[in-house]
């Protein structure tokens, strides 16, 4: 104690605690790696205080704008498992690796987009590009939108997962990825045929494109 003089096991009984100054608390590494026209939203507070959150769009963001790469850490076990989210794996020397978050210091701001449960939903397509794994817009997104993803052809193959899309049913969550019959898929406007993913749907058309 600087008034008396003294040095002592917890607190002064003469003249009381210490008056204790808190650091400033700072964002997450996660945070502070979300582009200036992105910002996350509270979408649900659970038990506990666990914010469920969703990224969301500020401004108009232009079909085929890439994000990434994921980050996260490689594991061979996936140490937290969120319904929300898409599990993501990449191939490193020849080893199949989880892309683990268990907390926002150790991801970017890439963990916080939602899955997307259906067509209409989907704003974004994930895939694994020389042992990274990116999101591309599928379409412009407008402000105000939520951003969501799910997998591109090749790389839900590689995830042993469905092509196309989560079909919504109430009451059920989504899980994790499993092999599933295809639905909801693209259809051409052109000719009718039918595709499992929007990027197949997009190089069909550049066909119809070169003919005309």
């Amino acid at each position: 104690c600087e008034d008396c003089g003294k040095s002592l096991i917890g607190e002064c009984k003469l003249h009381g605690p210490l008056i204790r100054a808190k650091d400033r608390v700072i964002p997450s590494r996660a945070r502070l790696t979300l582009p200036h026209y992105l910002t996350l939203r509270v979408l649900e507070l659970r038990a506990g205080n666990q914010q469920i959150l969703g990224v969301f769009a500020k401004k108009v963001i232009q079909k085929r704008t890439q994000f990434g790469p994921y980050v996260g850490q490689l594991s061979t076990k996936l140490t937290c498992y969120d319904e929300s989210r898409l599990v993501l794996q990449v191939l490193k020397d020849g080893g199949k690796y989880f892309l683990d978050t268990p907390n926002e210091d150790c991801g970017n701001w890439m963990m916080f987009v939602r899955l997307a449960r259906n067509q209409e939903e989907q704003t974004l397509v994930a895939y694994q590009h020389c042992g990274e794994v990116y999101f591309t817009t599928v379409k412009p997104i407008e402000p105000h939108t939520e951003l969501k993803v799910w997998y591109a052809a090749d790389y839900a193959k590689f995830m042993e997962a469905s092509a196309v899309f989560i079909k919504e049913e109430s009451d059920v969550s989504p899980l994790p990825p499993v092999a599933k019959e295809p639905v909801d898929p693209w259809i051409c406007s052109s000719c009718g045929g039918t595709f499992a993913t929007f990027a197949l749907l997009e190089s069909h058309q550049c066909i119809h494109k070169d003919r005309l």
